[in-house]
């Protein structure tokens, strides 16, 4: 059966390498743990999910991105490998050029919506362009170029997922998704106006598209939900790939957190334009079952 995700040979090997990849410290997984699901082109996607609609998904999402990277000196890069059945994605950096691969055994998967596809396509680009927490060099002392693992997850609903459905009538859109009592209710709380009430629902829906890879590739016997968050409490932030339930309540936290999705991150201030907890925040920042705050 054939891998499911790129590797690299070894970290020694990687140090040295004009290339350099994420999901994880060493580029050996991707969006989520490697794993050797294949599923190939000719199975048909129960959610919508057709070539059309992955390259009308990564071609917004270039719009968007690509002049943001422009701006900073970088040319995005999206690899379109729909004929491939690998069930991941990965962002890479080789110079100038910031990549993310997009695979179709992953938007294929019988649990990947749309949008739960755009949100992985926000959760690689959140590698490059995420902010703080980054992953710390596997040498120590200093970190890698990428956004961890939570901080991309965070930062892809609540930055990147947002501008990429703004533009559209999301009111109508949710008006046929079945959305849980409890989420909707937090959006309310965060959001009066009913615009962004429906962005709000619809980017938490977005996660829970991906709960239910994470819980099928986990093997979970419960569903993930929005109201059941993980009780764990990091000593230290957890740069790695966060348990399921946690990586849905950092989807949840994205979506409910009311600030300004245009306003940038800070590389200085992991807080900055984000919803932090010495604001009094609390279910709308980062999860504590993967962040440890610099400060509270």
């Amino acid at each position: 059966m054939k891998r499911a995700i790129l590797t690299v040979a070894a970290s020694t090997l990687l140090s040295l390498s004009p290339y350099s990849n994420a999901c994880d410290q060493y580029g050996k997984t991707g969006f989520v743990a490697k794993n050797n699901l294949w599923i190939p082109a000719s199975v048909k996607s129960n959610t919508g999910m057709t070539k059309a609609v992955f390259n009308k998904v990564l071609d917004r999402i270039e719009r968007i991105y690509a002049p943001i990277l422009k701006a900073k000196g970088k040319k995005l890069v999206i690899e379109r490998k729909w004929s491939e059945g690998t069930v991941n994605a990965y962002a890479q950096r080789s110079g100038n050029a910031w990549k993310i691969a997009m695979f179709g055994g992953l938007a294929r998967h019988e649990t990947v919506t749309p949008d739960g596809f755009a949100m992985v396509a926000c959760h690689e680009l959140g590698h490059h362009i995420g902010g703080l927490p980054q992953k710390t060099s596997w040498f120590g002392g200093g970190s890698d170029w990428a956004s961890n693992e939570g901080q991309s997850d965070y930062w892809g609903a609540m930055k990147c997922f947002r501008k990429y459905i703004e533009t559209e009538d999301n009111i109508h859109i949710m008006k046929g998704i079945k959305v849980p009592q409890f989420a909707t209710q937090k959006c309310q709380r965060s959001f009066s106006n009913a615009e962004d009430v429906a962005i709000c629902q619809r980017t938490a829906m977005g996660g829970m598209s991906l709960a239910g890879l994470f819980g099928f590739l986990s093997k979970l016997t419960k569903p993930l939900a929005f109201k059941t968050p993980d009780p764990k409490k990091v000593t230290l932030t957890n740069h790695n790939h966060p348990a399921s339930q946690c990586r849905l309540d950092t989807y949840f936290a994205g979506a409910i957190c009311e600030k300004n999705h245009h306003a940038d991150i800070d590389y200085k201030d992991e807080h900055k334009n984000l919803c932090a907890r010495d604001e009094g925040f609390t279910i709308e920042a980062r999860p504590l079952c993967w962040y440890k705050p610099s400060k509270t």
